[in-house]
């Protein structure tokens, strides 16, 4: 269970969220810049709230100004948006790199059908590929939560419905807490066992409350 309770300022507005995650994919969904980023970030250790509580099952991540968990003692695997894979790596070495069990990163691979790319480097596979290494890469360290930032948003339409397809096949056989942020609500609506609607920092109760709050 992952229990985010979190506030920060940002340029234009105050962050101020609470939710929690079980077993199960909770989508963060709302325009450009209302701070879905900014919060997996805080949970990723790599920004700090100005106050509240993160804790991943029975292990708190950060608690006002007591406790700051860095971000490699986190256990949570992140994918970015932009995927951030090392230039310099072949395929396995990024996949490797922070691999906890070696037998298991081979079957994952086998699983997300990227064996065949072990050799190479990122420039020289294609869009959904990288997108799979970047998937493969964070749940080599079997970490307790997965986090990802637009992962299909640099997809063509067919790559993209296979990038779904594969993230769920993920969460069925890696039952832990995911969190996706997206704007795009057919996405949403498909991946998200819950969404949570979010607008200039805040939850909406629904998503007629956050179109409300956008047309203000």
């Amino acid at each position: 269970m992952l229990i985010v309770e979190i506030q920060k300022r940002l340029s234009h507005f105050e962050l101020d969220v609470k939710f929690s995650v079980g077993n199960e994919i909770v989508v963060l969904f709302g325009p450009s810049g209302s701070g879905k980023t900014t919060i997996l970030n805080c949970i990723a250790g790599i920004s700090k709230p100005a106050a509240g509580i993160i804790r991943l099952n029975d292990t708190i991540l950060f608690e006002n100004k007591k406790v700051f968990v860095p971000i490699q003692k986190r256990n949570i695997g992140y994918v970015f948006q932009d995927y951030a894979l090392f230039p310099h790596m072949t395929v396995w070495k990024n996949i490797a790199y922070g691999m906890q069990n070696e037998s298991f990163v081979k079957n994952l691979m086998k699983e997300l059908r990227i064996e065949h790319l072990r050799d190479k480097y990122p420039s020289e596979i294609s869009g959904g590929e990288k997108q799979r290494v970047a998937i493969a890469r964070a749940i080599a360290t079997e970490p307790a939560a997965l986090l990802l930032d637009e992962p299909f948003s640099a997809l063509d339409n067919q790559t993209r419905v296979k990038g779904h397809e594969e993230l769920l096949r993920i969460h069925k056989l890696w039952r832990i807490p995911i969190i996706l942020v997206t704007h795009h609500l057919e996405e949403a609506k498909k991946l998200g066992n819950r969404i949570l609607y979010l607008h200039e920092g805040k939850i909406c109760d629904s998503y007629s409350e956050l179109i409300d709050s956008l047309t203000l």
